[in-house]
């Protein structure tokens, strides 16, 4: 399949929040707590003249999607592109071929098109200064033989998630490197 292909197969973003249940209610949060700002009116206005499309690969249960999905929807309607969402699980085939660092399926990734349907650039699965904060949290985790590894691997992943949704220096990371990414 194309480009084209997934993004008609793909569902809408009204359609794909309606369909959460793990992290719908942080995603909205973020969603209505996040703003555009107005500095940043002409890049849109330029964006807008591209005609740019997108296609979402995600999945309800990614801490990384609830943060990075509602800041692409705030900049996806300031600039008018139109984005269809697909689990990435259902669609592994169009995921392996945005693999990070070659190897792991890492989301979301977002994948802007042309009215054609052609690539013109991807972002995702996190931008760097949370890919810095996951890192140096999944560093302070105990060996994997250890007896409360468990145990402290889901307490990091519980301070990554509610980190994510909180702070909101973190949204704008993420929002200035999916411009830098679109400009």
């Amino acid at each position: 399949m194309n480009l084209e292909d997934w993004f008609q197969k793909g569902m809408t973003a009204q359609e794909y929040v309606d369909s959460m249940d793990k992290f719908q209610k942080d995603l909205i949060y973020i969603y209505e707590h996040f703003n555009i700002s107005t500095e940043d009116y002409p890049f849109f206005e330029k964006l807008q003249k591209k005609d740019i499309r997108a296609v979402v690969l995600t999945e309800d249960w990614c801490g990384d999607a609830m943060l990075n999905v509602p800041i692409f929807l705030r900049l996806a309607e300031a600039g008018h592109i139109e984005t269809h969402f697909l689990r990435r699980d259902e669609n592994l085939e169009l995921m392996d071929h945005y693999l990070t660092n070659g190897k792991s399926r890492s989301i979301p990734i977002i994948i802007f098109i042309d009215r054609d349907g052609e690539e013109i650039c991807s972002w995702g699965p996190r931008a760097p200064e949370l890919q810095t904060f996951l890192d140096d949290s999944i560093g302070s985790l105990p060996e994997k033989e250890t007896k409360d590894y468990q145990e402290k691997q889901k307490q990091m992943l519980t301070f990554i998630t509610k980190a994510y949704r909180d702070h909101q220096n973190f949204w704008h990371y993420v929002y200035k490197d999916m411009i830098r990414t679109l400009a």
